[in-house]
């Protein structure tokens, strides 16, 4: 019954790849997709800055897929030793 509640919570905070790309492509210049995933320093960087001039926007198109995963990960992890379980 802990490993469902766990997942369930998971669920509810999981980011996408797809979303995040998608905000990418709409928001990217001022740090949307980061917001997204959480990194408000990142993000208020890039709202001032117009994504580094458009070259921290242009390199996210490769690091966005790999930091919504860590994100995750990071994410599950803690939900799962707050619920007293060891993730696999």
């Amino acid at each position: 019954m802990r490993v469902l509640r766990a997942e369930a919570e998971f669920a509810s905070v999981r980011k996408e790849i797809r979303v995040a790309y998608a905000l990418w492509c709409v928001v990217g210049l001022i740090g949307g997709h980061r917001f997204y995933l959480g990194d408000t320093g990142r993000s208020i960087a890039m709202l001032f800055t117009l994504g580094g001039l458009g070259v921290w926007w242009l390199l996210d198109v490769f690091f966005v897929a790999r930091r919504v995963r860590a994100v995750n990960r990071t994410r599950r992890a803690a939900i799962m030793a707050r619920h007293g379980l060891i993730d696999a």
